[in-house]
């Protein structure tokens, strides 16, 4: 059963299966184990850029295509949402509507994108889709009267997802049981399905195909397949995937708006979620999007404890205190992931599985 649930793709460590059990349950029973919005906030946006960077490592990972587009496909998820339950109002069918009119947009544009894009140099689609989604994103801040422009769309979502719909007056185990803790449990159902279809898509015939392309498109070429074919299709799967991210997050934050879903650092932390959990694992997009979502979200106020405990010591205390002033949070966190790049090239998952694998020969 879990065989063919994990597609046969087991972590092959038994470190990371662990770290992953941890993270899965940590997630499974978040608004449990820990009450409190932000908390309860995180682990949304952890399950939303878990769907994300998987979907960018299908084609980073295992095709090989570098794209700065990806955000794009993840904005028209949250502006399909956004717009059709601002225009159609808060119902379920508004939800489909969004839900269906973003993925035939995002599906029709990257597959136009990609058969026309594909057949040039990496770099050279690389920038062709960094003009797109540069386009796009002005195009929505221009587009006041229909995305809200700047300010965005706020909206109501259905009832049973709203912080006031209530199943019980009394808290179970701590957490109330109303429409916020229901909006998190579909996120966490709709996570792990899509995670798992993902991860059958690159265990199968046709991502084997991906990975050898990836690996050497000539000889993939040679041997009868089309490769621009794959590539399109690897682009069209990664664009659906990252549209139904989007429409998850607008339905979490009740809210999208440009700096909310096309912001190019959304980009760059997709880059650094997928090189620090390990390119070509879908399991580094659990491992990355955890490690990565945490430190941003808490090494500020990590720091700001740090730097209260040190303020006190003779001699050297005042210099401790200003270098983890919790201002240069940033600073520490680019220091962080040069680290994690530097001890960890081939990502976490990669180095525990290599590890794994050498103690296996060993013995």
């Amino acid at each position: 059963m879990l065989r063919s649930v994990l597609s046969n793709d087991f972590p092959r460590s038994r470190v990371l299966t662990a770290l992953l059990v941890v993270i899965v349950l940590g997630l499974a029973f978040a608004p449990f184990l820990f009450p409190g919005a932000k908390s309860l906030s995180v682990a949304a946006k952890i399950l939303v850029f878990i769907v994300l960077v998987a979907s960018y490592d299908l084609l980073l990972g295992y095709t090989g295509i570098v794209s700065f587009a990806h955000t794009m496909f993840f904005g028209i998820g949250a502006y399909g949402i956004a717009i059709a339950l601002a225009r159609l109002g808060p119902t379920w069918g508004a939800v489909a509507v969004g839900v269906v009119t973003g993925l035939a947009v995002s599906l029709v544009l990257s597959f136009v994108i990609g058969l026309f894009s594909l057949r040039v140099k990496a770099i050279f689609y690389a920038m062709i889709t960094l003009a797109v989604a540069a386009a796009f994103q002005t195009l929505a801040s221009q587009l006041s009267d229909f995305t809200g422009g700047e300010d965005g769309l706020t909206f109501k979502v259905p009832e049973m997802l709203s912080p006031g719909f209530s199943l019980a007056e009394e808290p179970f185990l701590g957490a109330s049981l109303d429409g916020k803790l229901i909006s998190y449990y579909l996120l966490f159902f709709v996570a792990v399905a899509l995670f798992l279809v993902m991860l059958r898509i690159v265990n199968s015939p046709f991502g084997r195909v991906l990975q050898a392309i990836r690996e050497n498109d000539f000889r993939a070429e040679a041997l009868g397949y089309r490769t621009v074919i794959y590539r399109t299709l690897s682009n069209v799967l990664g664009a659906g995937f990252a549209t139904l991210a989007g429409a998850m997050l607008a339905l979490w934050l009740r809210y999208n708006g440009p700096d909310t879903s096309l912001s190019f650092e959304i980009m760059l932390d997709i880059l650094l979620m997928v090189v620090i959990g390990g390119m070509g694992t879908m399991y580094g997009a659990i491992v990355g999007s955890t490690v990565f979502i945490l430190t941003q979200s808490y090494l500020q106020d990590l720091m700001k404890l740090a730097s209260g405990g040190v303020a006190h010591l003779p001699a050297v205390g005042g210099f401790l205190s200003a270098l983890l002033s919790p201002d240069r949070w940033l600073l520490w966190l680019g220091v962080l992931f040069v680290l994690s790049v530097y001890y960890f090239p081939t990502g976490i998952v990669g180095k525990l599985r290599t590890r794994a694998l050498g103690g296996t020969r060993r013995a």
